[in-house]
């Protein structure tokens, strides 16, 4: 019976032993750290890339359906850790295991991967929202986003923060609702916890803003 009592005192225990033990969101590690360690070559990522562009086209413009995202002009870091986090199984997206699996590329040519795809000029004709939502999206963004995604979308690859200027609004939206929800799964838990309160049309509203962002100058 005492046997009995402490394994199930250990298991009611277990979902804050397990929370205790996660890894940090953006914790440098595994396949991260070696990429981010690399020096990326962009004629070896421009060939890797050449499986990618089926689906996000051949200038890494994306799909102004939001079915996949623009990767042109993204951060290189960012581009590692997503990728390193979907081969983790840190980030759900079973659409592209399949194309990054660890027999299709090595630490050494996400590196690659990713230096090419920061390089590429990023298109401003990316798909925007309706424009309905501009002013109630600007709101929530200076409140909620600008901190890390920077005041006109920016991003900051330092902190590996994507920059969401130029994407395509229905993959913003998409990605929000996700994260909103805990289905993306390697979100950082700061933004979870700011947009665990959006409603639909606040979700609308400020990926419609972002969507609407000038691309950066390179």
């Amino acid at each position: 019976m005492y046997k009995l009592l402490k394994l199930l005192a250990v298991l009611s225990l277990w979902p804050v032993m397990a929370q205790a033990q996660a890894p940090a969101w953006n914790e440098i590690r595994g396949e991260l750290k070696v990429a981010l360690e690399t020096k990326g070559d962009a004629t070896r990522g421009e060939a890797a890339f050449e499986q990618c562009q089926g689906c996000h086209r051949k200038d890494a413009s994306g799909r102004v359906s939001g079915a996949y995202p623009r990767l042109a002009g993204q951060h290189a870091t960012v581009l590692m850790k997503q990728i390193a986090d979907i081969r983790a199984g840190r980030r759900n997206n079973p659409k592209m295991e399949p194309f990054i699996d660890d027999h299709v590329l090595t630490p050494f040519e996400i590196s690659d991967l990713a230096v090419y795809l920061q390089a590429l000029p990023i298109s401003p004709e990316n798909g925007k929202g309706p424009g309905t939502g501009m002013g109630k999206g600007k709101q929530l963004y200076d409140k909620d986003c600008a901190q890390c995604h920077g005041a006109q979308g920016e991003g900051d690859a330092a902190k590996f923060y994507p920059m969401v200027a130029a994407q395509h609004y229905r993959y913003l939206l998409r990605e929000v609702q996700l994260i909103r929800d805990g289905d993306r799964r390697n979100s950082n838990p700061d933004m979870v916890k700011a947009i665990k309160p959006y409603t639909v049309l606040e979700m609308e509203a400020v990926a419609d803003y972002m969507s609407h962002f000038v691309p950066p100058k390179k």
